[in-house]
């Protein structure tokens, strides 16, 4: 807590010193959002009109970011920040948005009913046992080593179609507030977005058409809303937040075999060790499936590709 408390001050300095220098053109309405993927989001249906500044940068986790001095200045200059309930923002969007006031905080997670966090193979009675773990909790571990918790309830609603199409709704009501001489360019690009949405979200069915029921092996738990929505399941090989241990990698390995899986996947987030290590036992192979990509709907693509070759 002093190490946050002491953390604010100074960037409260630099935000200060920032907002006299620093700011976009006045034509441009500067928003904020969380994570790279609500970037391409709001400038769907934001166009040119909006300035879209992204917190967590690529490369970093969602999960223990901390927000840099620039950034904090930015924000003075922000007419809204769009949260999606990435665990950082626990932490951190209370502060930010004190040193803004003016600023309206969009809750684009809101109205969405979050799915717990599962674990079909180490959930559930063998959470008593040796190996086990506690059904429906999953955490990351930080530069320290500590872990986070994400309530139980998996954030990850961006790699829905379905859920993006609720979240769309909300962005495009809180521009239209916002900026209401622009309300018929946001509803025309929110209109064209949605059908492109309609249109990815009907090719990734007939992608995975004769995949139902099937299961998918990752790292990091982050798929379970596009799983849900395409008839899949994903098998994690983080627990808890922490590698597995040699009982449960044995236990990973020879249900790969048993499902017929040849592809896990990883993230850039974290290490790909024990991805790679499965992935040589079933003579499979590791696959880069990013739920931080810009590129949204290609990366969508890409993932239903790799789920649907490596379940041949």
């Amino acid at each position: 807590m002093f190490r946050i408390t002491v953390m604010l001050t100074a960037l409260a300095v630099v935000a200060t010193a920032a907002s006299s220098s620093s700011g976009y053109a006045a034509d441009r309405m500067s928003v904020f959002v969380s994570i790279v993927p609500q970037k391409y989001f709001v400038r769907q249906i934001g166009g040119n009109i909006v300035n879209v500044q992204v917190m967590v940068q690529p490369g970093a986790n969602p999960e223990n970011y901390e927000p840099k001095p620039r950034q904090m200045g930015d924000l003075l200059n922000a007419r809204a920040y769009f949260a999606i309930g990435v665990p950082f923002e626990d932490a951190w969007l209370g502060k930010i948005s004190a040193l803004n006031p003016k600023m309206k905080v969009v809750h684009t997670e809101s109205g969405i009913e979050k799915m717990p966090m599962e674990d079909p193979l180490f959930g559930g009675e063998e959470a008593h046992s040796e190996g086990g773990v506690k059904q429906g909790t999953v955490k990351a571990a930080d530069e320290d080593g500590r872990h986070h918790d994400h309530g139980g309830l998996d954030p990850h609603i961006w790699l829905s179609p379905p859920l993006v199409k609720r979240q769309a709704l909300t962005i495009l009501g809180a521009l239209k507030e916002l900026d209401p001489a622009h309300s018929s360019d946001f509803e025309a690009n929110y209109r064209k977005f949605i059908a492109n949405i309609d249109a990815l979200d009907t090719e990734l069915k007939a992608t995975l058409a004769d995949m139902q029921g099937r299961r998918f092996m990752v790292f990091h738990p982050s798929w379970g809303y596009f799983a849900r929505a395409y008839g899949l399941r994903q098998i994690p090989i983080e627990i808890e937040g922490k590698d597995p241990k040699p009982g449960q990698l044995k236990t990973l390995i020879e249900y790969a075999r048993q499902e017929g899986i040849k592809v896990i996947f990883v993230q850039p987030q974290f290490s790909s060790k024990n991805a790679e290590l499965i992935a040589g036992e079933i003579a499979g192979r590791v696959a880069v499936a990013d739920p931080l990509s810009e590129d949204w709907m290609e990366n969508l693509r890409q993932v239903a590709e790799n789920i649907r070759e490596g379940m041949k």
